[in-house]
C-alpha cells in the first residue's frame, strides 16, 4: 500500500510544529481531502487536539517504542483516507535523552521514507535562516528535508526569504503564517492543556487554518506527499484470535476528562484479540459497565476532579470489589493514583480514593523519574515513559524500570493476580506478548 505522507518537523520545541499541523489538517479537508495524522513521541495531547477538535484520526509512532518493522506495521495498520500528516517531536534530530537520533523525529522519517519540512520559527530573524537551514541540510544524511515552512513572520518579508532560500539552498519555500497570539495553545507542568480546557478552541483553530490556507503552498504539499516510495513491513503484531468467539470479552476503560490518556495503538492491539472496549466515566457513573471481564484505568488528569472522584462512592466501591474479586486489570499513571488509598494536591489537601492499593500519592512540584523506560517484567521487557509531577510512598517493587541512557534504574509496578499497576504508560506494540497474558487472564476471569 503506497500511503501519501509528509512529516512537519522543527529546529526546536516552541517553534509552531502543534499549531501548523492542526493548521494544515484543517487546510487539506477544506480542500476535500480526507486527512490521518500521527505524533511522533510518546505525547497523549496533540493527537486528541486532531481527534477531538478537527474530527481526524490520530495515532503515536515512536522509534525508541518499536523496531523498525514494527513501527512500519502501526503506520500501514493505521493509515486511513488520502494523506497523512505526521507531526514531530522537539527538533528535528533529538532523540532519546536529547542526544540520540533513536526516537526522534528524524528516525521515523527515516524508518517510514518520508519527506519533511521544516517548520522555522523566523520571528525576529532575515537571512540568519538561511544558515540555520543549511546546517540541517548538511546534517540531513538520508536527504529527507524538501522544504520549509516560514513561521511567525509577515508574508511579504517570508516571500523575499523564500527566494533566497530557493536560490541558495534548492529547497522549497512552502510559505509562511504570520504570527497570531489569538491562535497560541496554552501550557501547564503537563503539556498542553487539553482541548476541552481551552476557550474557543474550535476559533483558534479555524483561525489558523485560514492563516495556513492563505500563506502556504498546500497544492504543493499534497504533490509532494505522492513523492514517497512504497513501504512494507514485515512484522505482525495484529494478530486476530485464532477462534472466533460469540461471548466476546469486554474491558471497561475509564474514560473522561480525568482519564483520557490511551495510545490508539494499545487499544487497537487488545481489540484485535477479539477485545470489546466499554467505556464508563469514574466521575459520572455509579456503576462498572456489565459482563466485564477486565478494566483499563488510563493516565490523565485525575487531580484536577479530585472532589468528583472522592464523592462518588459507589464506583470507587465496585472497581475495589471487582479488584477483590480478582479482575484483570490495568492501571497507568493517574489510574494508579486513582486506586491508591488517597491523594494529597498542591494545596495538601487529602481525598481519599479507591483504596485497593495501600499508599498515598502527593505533589512534588517537580518530574519525578521523567523520560523514557524499559520495563524487566515477568520473562519480556516493553518499553513506556513517565511524565507526572505526582509521587507515592508505595511505587511497588514487581518489576525494575530502567532508563535506556545511564546506569540508572528502579522498581516499580504492583503485580497483583493478573493485575499491573503504577506509573508507567505502557506502549503495548513494544512487548505483544504483555498484551496476550492480560488477554489470556481475562478469559480465564470469565464473568467471575
Amino acid at each position: 500500500m503506497n500511503c501519501y505522507r509528509i512529516m512537519l518537523a522543527a529546529n526546536k520545541s516552541g517553534s509552531g510544529k502543534t499549531t501548523i499541523t492542526c493548521g494544515l489538517l484543517g487546510a487539506l479537508k477544506e480542500r476535500g481531502l480526507n486527512p490521518c495524522s500521527f505524533k511522533c513521541g510518546p505525547d497523549y495531547i496533540d493527537p486528541m487536539f486532531h481527534r477531538n477538535v478537527l474530527g481526524i484520526p490520530s495515532g503515536n509512532l515512536d522509534t525508541f517504542f518499536t523496531e523498525d518493522d514494527v513501527t512500519r506495521e502501526l503506520f500501514e495498520n493505521e493509515f486511513s483516507g488520502d494523506i497523512a500528516v505526521i507531526e514531530g517531536v522537539m527538533g528535528l534530530f533529538d532523540g532519546i535523552g536529547g542526544v540520540e537520533l533513536t526516537g526522534s523525529s528524524y528516525d521515523l522519517a527515516r524508518v517510514l521514507k518520508t519527506p519533511i519540512i521544516l517548520v522555522i520559527d523566523a520571528k525576529g530573524a532575515g537571512r540568519s535562516v538561511l544558515a540555520e537551514i543549511r546546517g540541517f541540510l548538511d546534517y540531513d544524511s538520508e536527504h529527507l528535508i524538501k522544504g520549509v515552512i516560514l513561521n511567525k513572520t509577515s508574508k511579504a518579508f517570508g516571500a523575499k526569504l523564500a527566494d533566497l532560500i530557493e536560490e541558495e539552498l534548492h529547497i522549497k519555500c512552502f510559505g509562511t503564517v504570520a504570527e497570531e497570539k489569538n491562535v497560541e495553545l496554552s501550557s501547564r507542568h503537563l503539556g498542553l492543556y487539553l482541548p476541552q480546557e481551552i476557550d474557543d478552541i474550535n476559533k483558534k483553530l479555524e483561525k489558523q487554518k485560514n492563516l495556513v490556507l492563505d500563506g502556504v503552498d498546500i497544492d504543493g504539499i499534497i504533490e509532494l506527499s505522492k513523492t514517497v516510495p512504497e513501504i512494507k513491513a514485515a512484522s505482525k503484531i495484529f494478530v486476530q484470535p485464532s477462534k472466533a468467539s460469540d461471548n466476546k470479552l469486554r474491558l471497561g476503560v475509564a474514560r473522561d476528562e480525568a482519564f483520557c490518556f490511551y495510545y490508539r495503538e494499545n487499544l487497537a492491539m487488545l481489540q484485535a484479540r477479539g477485545v470489546e472496549l466499554v467505556e464508563f466515566s469514574p466521575l459520572r457513573d455509579h456503576h462498572l459497565p456489565e459482563n466485564i471481564s477486565g478494566i483499563l484505568l488510563g493516565g490523565g488528569y485525575p487531580e484536577n476532579y479530585l472532589s468528583a472522584l472522592q464523592g462518588n462512592t459507589q464506583i470507587k466501591a465496585e472497581i475495589k470489589k471487582a479488584m477483590d474479586r480478582g479482575i484483570p486489570m490495568l492501571a497507568e499513571c493517574g489510574g494508579f493514583m486513582y486506586l491508591l488509598d488517597n491523594i494529597k494536591n498542591e494545596q495538601d489537601k487529602t481525598y481519599n480514593m479507591i483504596g485497593a492499593i495501600n499508599g498515598s500519592a502527593y505533589w512534588t512540584g517537580k518530574l519525578v523519574r521523567f523520560g523514557y523506560v524499559t520495563i524487566e517484567a515477568e520473562g519480556f521487557e516493553i518499553k513506556g515513559h513517565e511524565f507526572h509531577y505526582y509521587d507515592t510512598d508505595n511505587n511497588g517493587s514487581s518489576f525494575t524500570a530502567k532508563k535506556p541512557t545511564g546506569n540508572r534504574s528502579w522498581q516499580c509496578i504492583h503485580k497483583v493476580g493478573p493485575s499491573y499497576i503504577g506509573f508507567p504508560h505502557l506502549y503495548y506494540p513494544s512487548a505483544p506478548v504483555f498484551v496476550d497474558k492480560f488477554v489470556e487472564a481475562m478469559k480465564n476471569y470469565g464473568g467471575n
